[in-house]
Formats: structure tokens, C-alpha cells, sequence
């Protein structure tokens, strides 16, 4: 199905009106906490985890149906009920107001799809069949967790150092392109693994020339 964009948005501190309490709304509620964003839950009744997660501050919830005004200041709706006839109600409101929406049960009819994702720290991989086969989308995520394991956050944390240093010494543009191009090999992310030097700028350049060097031959 054509039409779909792949993006990462920053939800850090952002309103997300979860409409349903049962496992489909604990879900798409997981991701939100992963993403820390500022959520409430809108159902009369809620699955112990939720609950768990409301006890402990983590979302907020409100013990009833949803209203109209739920909405209000959201920037993302989930439409996750057992009712397909509520979850048309939610995304039908969302849709008229311009709040981006997502239908548990027919994501295809939502204006995004959450896809399955591996998060290892910093390092997001998502993996999406445009709603045609979930399933397939979480086996992909599952064999990619096999190749990129948790010490990738390490490697993210690293290159956004290496990043940050090249990008402020080093002005051309080609070169740049280049010393950037020879820190992600397997071989240079567990040199920077273990390197207590990797903030030292000029023996980090000098380390990176010599690895496009090594490149060209």
C-alpha cells in the first residue's frame, strides 16, 4: 500500500490520549513511556501493567469513556478499544481537529502505523509491512536484535561523540564525508568501544585519516 512515510518524531514531554485500557493499549502505551512522552489513558477499566504504570506516575489515567474534549492538546491519538465503532468515534474526532491517529484494529486506516522496533539505547531499528503483516515486520525486528546488541548503545554514544568532533574540526566537506564513512566499520566501533582517548580531537582526526588511508590502500 503506497503513501507511507517513514519518520522518528520526538515525543519527549509531548500530550498522547490513549483511548482503550486492555492489551493493545498497553502496547502502544510501552512505546510511548520508551519515548517519554507525556501520556494519558482513557478507559473505564485497565490491564494490571497499566494499572502498574498509573500507580507508579509513570501515565496518566482516566477511569471512564472518552469525550470530545479528551483530545484537546494531544499530538498523537490512539484509537485502541475492543469497539471498532469507538476507535471510528476517536479517529473520526482526531481527523476533523488534524491529530494524527492511529486505529488499533485497521491501521491501514489511520494516518500512521507504529511499527515494530528494537531499541538498543539510542539506536532505534523499525521494521513496518505497511500494515499487511505484522507479524513479519516483529520477525525482522527479532533477527535484527540478534545482529545489533546492546552494546550498540555504547557505539551511538560513541559516534555521536566522533561526530560532534569532526563536524567542529574539520570544514571540508569531502573529508568530512570520509572520516565519518570509516568510524560505523565493525572494526572502528570496538576500537571506540574501549577508547578512553575518543574525546582527544587531535589524536581522534589523526586516527580517522589513518583508517580512509588505510581504505584507499
Amino acid at each position: 500500500m503506497a503513501g507511507w512515510y517513514p519518520i522518528i518524531l520526538q515525543m519527549d514531554g509531548r500530550r498522547c490520549i490513549v483511548v482503550g485500557g486492555g492489551a493493545v493499549a498497553q502496547r502502544k502505551s510501552e512505546g510511548l513511556l520508551q519515548a517519554k512522552a507525556d501520556i494519558r489513558v482513557i478507559s473505564p477499566k485497565l490491564t494490571p501493567v497499566l494499572q502498574e504504570w498509573a500507580n507508579a506516575g509513570l501515565l496518566q489515567w482516566d477511569e471512564r469513556e472518552a469525550k470530545e474534549e479528551d483530545l484537546d492538546g494531544a499530538t498523537l491519538v490512539f484509537a485502541a478499544t475492543d469497539r471498532p465503532e469507538v476507535n471510528r468515534w476517536i479517529a473520526e474526532i482526531a481527523g476533523l481537529r488534524g491529530i494524527p491517529y492511529n486505529i488499533a484494529d485497521n491501521g491501514e486506516e489511520g494516518d500512521f502505523l507504529v511499527p515494530a522496533v528494537l531499541r538498543q539505547g539510542d539506536l532505534i531499528l523499525a521494521a513496518s509491512a505497511s500494515g499487511a503483516g505484522p507479524a513479519l515486520a516483529k520477525r525482522i525486528i527479532n533477527e535484527l536484535a540478534e545482529r545489533y546488541g546492546p552494546e550498540y548503545d555504547e557505539n551511538v554514544k560513541a559516534l555521536r561523540t566522533i561526530r560532534e568532533i569532526v563536524k567542529s574540526e574539520i570544514s571540508d566537506i569531502t573529508e568530512r564525508r570520509e572520516l565519518l564513512q570509516v568510524a560505523v566499520t565493525d572494526e572502528a566501533l570496538e576500537e571506540w568501544r574501549s577508547a578512553a582517548w575518543i574525546r582527544d580531537k587531535d589524536r581522534l582526526i589523526a586516527r580517522l585519516r589513518q583508517r580512509v588511508n588505510d581504505r584507499k590502500g
